[in-house]
């Protein structure tokens, strides 16, 4: 194999188009491309389909505005091109496959531990204290959105408010929320001693 040094109008030609600078391109890149994979990858598929995403993403780069200025790199950047698309292709090839209909429903356990129930329990108390302890507008707000997962443009309808006020509002609404739960908390924590 002949080894080429390429030059700006060699890039040029490529950046206009020019058919057999384009062929030239192709072929000269492609015995390269061929010999460094041939040994990484499995069928020629992969092979093929890694030769042509390596041409198409150095031709992008090249034609678009302030792409590509060293004529003189042109080989390590279809290198550099060919080892990224690589890497691509070995982690696309080892995913895993995704589960077949039905397989997640046997694998995930849908009846609740103990513990689980206890602690569901205990928050949803805790919860409905808190909501109960806020001024009515929050806690109607909280409710609708959170617990009832009702549609906020029609909550919008309901409060005679937009959009951007209704985030308004449930941000205050959630400050009152975080506030009063970090007392409950820190008072269950530390409680006072007479």
């Amino acid at each position: 194999m002949k080894f080429v040094t390429f030059d700006a109008s060699y890039v040029n030609k490529l950046r206009a188009g020019d058919g057999p600078t384009e062929q030239h391109f192709v072929s000269y890149f492609s015995e390269l491309i061929l010999l460094k994979l041939r040994s990484k990858l499995r069928n020629r598929e992969q092979i093929e389909d890694v030769k042509q995403e390596t041409f198409s993403r150095t031709l992008s780069l090249i034609r678009s505005e302030g792409g590509f200025r060293h004529a003189e790199r042109l080989g390590p950047l279809v290198n550099s091109i060919c080892n990224n698309v690589l890497m691509e292709q070995y982690r696309m090839s080892n995913r895993l496959d995704p589960l077949k209909e039905g397989e997640v429903e046997r694998l995930i356990e849908t009846r609740p531990n103990a513990l689980n129930l206890v602690i569901s329990d205990d928050t949803r108390k805790l919860v409905g204290q808190i909501l109960n302890g806020l001024n009515e507008r929050d806690r109607k707000l909280l409710q609708a959105v959170f617990l009832e997962e009702r549609d906020k443009d029609e909550i919008c309808v309901e409060l005679g408010v937009d959009r951007d006020y209704l985030r308004v509002l449930l941000h205050r609404a959630k400050g009152s929320f975080r506030a009063m739960y970090s007392k409950r908390a820190d008072a269950k924590r530390f409680p006072l001693r007479a």
